[in-house]
């Protein structure tokens, strides 16, 4: 048997996967590579026991736990403008800049800015289009961090949208090992457990029975 999680470029697992051995040793742990846009649909082909991918999901097909949301930051030129930025870059600042939008992109524009757009066919087709001087790319920070190049820079865009990673898994397939690893993510214990009933009281010892009857035995004769 060996356990299977989908993983979503720029999420990390080597913690978690490393709790996961010393806790599940009898069960491998597979990391499964998934796109963003077709991690939901290979969950749902049985392509991986639970995922590490982007939200939302469809809540009738699927639980989700969310983990964190991303900061996301513009990757430009070494040579642009925004080099020159103390920190911030913000939305209004892009409206003149040629936006580089791969069609994996994972952020959701109510407008998408920029005087042009160009669309690579994946994050990393686009992070070579714009070191090449094609325009500026808005992504998560860990997409900028995998992707990191030292002829580009990256400055945070505190108004744009944002992304969010979550812990995903089926609605039917909610396992004991499933149970595990959302145990590993939010940090509980090997020895926690999670929706136990209270213990059941102590039965009683012979002699507390013992008692108990020469008690009512005793108020049975005062009523007498």
């Amino acid at each position: 048997m060996t356990f299977h999680l989908l993983v979503v470029p720029g999420v990390i697992v080597d913690r978690w996967a490393r709790t996961w051995s010393e806790r599940r040793p009898g069960v491998p742990l597979e990391i499964v590579p998934v796109g963003p846009r077709a991690a939901a649909d290979a969950l749902l082909a049985k392509e991986g026991d639970a995922g590490l991918i982007r939200l939302p999901v469809d809540k009738e097909s699927f639980h989700a736990i969310p983990l964190w949301t991303e900061e996301t930051v513009v990757m430009a030129p070494r040579d642009h403008l925004f080099a020159a930025a103390e920190g911030e870059v913000f939305v209004a600042d892009l409206a003149d800049e040629t936006l580089v939008r791969p069609l994996d992109d994972v952020l959701a524009w109510e407008s998408v800015p920029g005087a042009d757009v160009a669309r690579p066919d994946d994050t990393a087709e686009a992070v070579e289009f714009t070191a090449a001087g094609g325009g500026v790319l808005v992504v998560p920070r860990s997409l900028a961090r995998l992707h990191h190049r030292k002829d580009l820079v990256v400055r945070v865009v505190p108004d744009a949208p944002t992304s969010s990673v979550g812990l995903v898994w089926e609605r039917d397939s909610h396992t004991e090992l499933v149970e595990e690893w959302i145990g590993i993510v939010r940090g509980r214990t090997a020895n926690s457990t999670r929706g136990r009933a209270e213990a059941a009281p102590k039965p009683d010892s012979g002699r507390g029975r013992a008692a108990a009857q020469a008690a009512r035995a005793a108020k049975g004769r005062r009523r007498r």
